[in-house]
């Protein structure tokens, strides 16, 4: 290892930089554009998974959403176009007979004018179980979500999104135990929350059996979330719970839009299964790239050796042993792709803080082990490649070297 702090050794990669500047920038680029595409697309997946998961990442990934529709067809004496209302009995009926179902939730819904003090807004108001929290994790910044004494008692308590409090209280005003009016009827607020991008910002959680007391619901309810177990397929669980539903409310077999949904676990895996192309066939880009560019580097120096036949011939009629030569050529090989490696990195790293800055991407980072092993891959091929050049200078003879013009 002596050699590496020879300062003869580094003089010489030095000055045959020095001597061809152009062909050496043309040699590291392959490298550098290699290790860039690679740091580059792999952050920009993991940004496109950051912002999938900050839009979804609050509800359970195996979840289906579900609301009553009209019929389409005619059906043991009923009309098309018959409403079909989802009721508290339908919930039973799921939970105890449908196999693969973790959690049913039922929701209600409306549209209500909130008044505190002298401000007023119109937001939407949720009429919710405790539950909710287990399919859709609520973000709590102070206070406490539903729970089931409020259930019971049929409490006027209420949940308000951090963008309900922006728009009803001052800054830095103490919003819990303030009451609001909605539709006239004051509610204590109980917790504040930070919403997820899936839901809407201007929205309030009471009670599901408030809601339905207030609002004359009976056992009616607007949609409701089903969840199922992690062993299960969600999309043959949706279909069971279609089945069934149909069968309590009469409904044609063939009736597709009686029931309205969407599979969120269906579009999950979708979007899980692009993601996974695409980081495979980053990988694939990068790495094919890594090695076109570190033969390239592999070519230009066999090139350099060709040039340099005369003072290869030099060095070993003065007692330069094959190995010195060797050594020399596999280091300014390894040097050549450090230096591209280093400034790849370098750039996709601010290519990904760029992209950061403008808000296109969510958090696009590459794991530092990531960029570690794409690094040691290319020191590697850079030490393999530069066996080849290195060979072809110690096969050549001094009194041959000492002929070439």
């Amino acid at each position: 290892m002596k050699f590496l702090f020879d300062k003869d050794t580094w003089q010489e990669i030095y000055g045959s930089i020095r001597k061809n500047k152009t062909r050496t920038a043309i040699t590291i680029f392959g490298a550098f554009w290699g290790i860039l595409l690679l740091v580059g697309l792999l952050g920009a997946a993991k940004g496109i998974e950051n912002g999938f998961n900050s839009m979804f990442g609050d509800f359970a990934t195996n979840s289906v959403f579900m609301s009553g529709s009209k019929t389409s067809k005619p059906f043991k004496g009923f009309q098309e176009g018959r409403q079909i209302n989802l009721t508290t009995g339908d919930v039973e009926k799921i939970r105890s007979e449908i196999e693969g179902v973790e959690f049913v939730v039922p929701r209600n819904v409306t549209s209500s004018q909130v008044i505190y003090g002298l401000k007023t807004a119109n937001l939407t108001v949720f009429g919710d179980y405790p539950l909710l929290d287990k399919v859709q994790k609520k973000k709590l910044t102070v206070g406490r979500f539903i729970n089931q004494q409020d259930i019971n008692e049929n409490k006027k308590v209420c949940v308000i999104s951090d963008e309900v409090y922006k728009q009803l209280f001052d800054k830095d005003e103490e919003a819990l135990g303030s009451y609001i009016k909605i539709n006239n009827i004051g509610y204590m607020v109980i917790g504040v929350y930070k919403p997820s991008r899936f839901e809407g910002t201007n929205n309030i959680h009471i009670p599901f059996s408030t809601f339905r007391l207030v609002y004359n619901q009976g056992d009616k309810f607007r949609w409701m979330v089903i969840t199922g177990k992690p062993e299960y397929n969600i999309e043959q669980v949706e279909s069971d719970v279609k089945v069934l539903l149909s069968s309590l409310h009469k409904i044609h077999p063939d009736d597709n839009r009686a029931f309205r949904g969407f599979n969120l676990g269906k579009e999950i895996a979708k979007v899980t299964g692009f993601l996974t192309g695409m980081q495979f066939l980053t990988w694939f880009v990068g790495i094919a790239t890594l090695i076109a560019g570190v033969f390239a580097i592999g070519n230009i120096l066999l090139i350099t050796v060709k040039e340099r036949t005369k003072e290869i011939g030099i060095r070993r009629a003065l007692g330069a042993t094959p190995g010195k030569i060797r050594q020399q050529i596999i280091l300014e090989s390894v040097f050549l792709t450090l230096l591209a490696g280093s400034l790849g990195i370098i750039a996709g790293g601010l290519i990904l803080m760029a992209i950061d800055a403008a808000d296109l991407l969510t958090n696009p980072t590459v794991d530092i082990p990531i960029v570690l092993i794409a690094y040691a891959v290319l020191i590697a091929l850079g030490t393999l490649i530069g066996f080849i050049p290195a060979y072809m200078a110690t096969i050549i003879q001094p009194i041959e070297a000492l002929r070439e013009e």
